[in-house]
């Protein structure tokens, strides 16, 4: 999932925002910790509202906006699960060019806390132009791989909790309001929260091989 590039911090604007960070099956083989930056994910995911993933498995269309909070929560359980492992395993990358369990995880927590903030703006201003965010740059900035797990985890746990809240109380004639990018892509809140679910979903997927859910 794409943004453009532009620079700050996870609280304000940020670089390019590319959500998906990796797509490959995940294996159990680990490596070495590794802290240094990797290769900027920039591939466009909005295509996930038009196909199912092929890798995840995904399926915006079938994802309804009224089971958006409780598909969070979900995936915000399954990442307690992740986080609860040894530090040195959830810190190890399987492969050089995708990030550690807890990197994943620190992301998808980042996601959430960005994903509310951009749902108020839509919530409460006439087609908002969202602030942009680096994925990347925040991942080295805010150093995911030396964070503690259980702090990770609990994080999360609030972060998905709020967001999932917050699309629990949105209502029909909301589901129409608009918002965009600074790239041109432009959404609905129905389809924003569509295309939002499939990060953390495809996050688990990287890191468990466990197949998205949409209801």
């Amino acid at each position: 999932m794409l943004v453009d590039r532009i620079a700050v911090t996870v609280a304000g604007i940020i670089r390019h925002e590319s959500f998906e960070r990796g797509s490959a099956a995940p294996g159990r083989t680990t490596m070495a910790v590794m802290s240094e930056a990797l290769p900027p994910d920039d591939r466009d995911w909005t295509w996930v509202l038009e196909r199912p993933c092929p890798e995840c498995g995904f399926v915006a269309a079938e994802a309804e906006l009224s089971s958006i909070g409780e598909l969070l929560r979900r995936n915000a359980a399954a990442w307690q699960g992740v986080l609860a492992a040894e530090a040195e395993v959830v810190r190890h990358r399987r492969r050089p060019d995708r990030w550690s369990d807890l990197e994943y995880a620190a992301h998808v927590r980042d996601v959430n806390r960005l994903y509310l903030e951009r749902l108020n703006l839509m919530l409460t201003e006439d087609d908002p132009l969202y602030p942009n965010w680096d994925q990347d740059a925040t991942a080295v900035e805010e150093a995911y791989n030396d964070q503690d797990p259980s702090v990770v985890s609990a994080e999360l746990g609030a972060a998905a909790g709020a967001l999932a809240d917050a699309f629990d109380g949105v209502d029909s004639a909301q589901a129409c309001r608009k918002g965009r990018r600074s790239d041109g892509a432009q959404f609905t809140v129905d389809s924003f929260a569509r295309y939002l679910i499939h990060d953390p979903v495809h996050h688990l997927w990287d890191v468990t091989g466990q197949r998205a859910e949409t209801s």
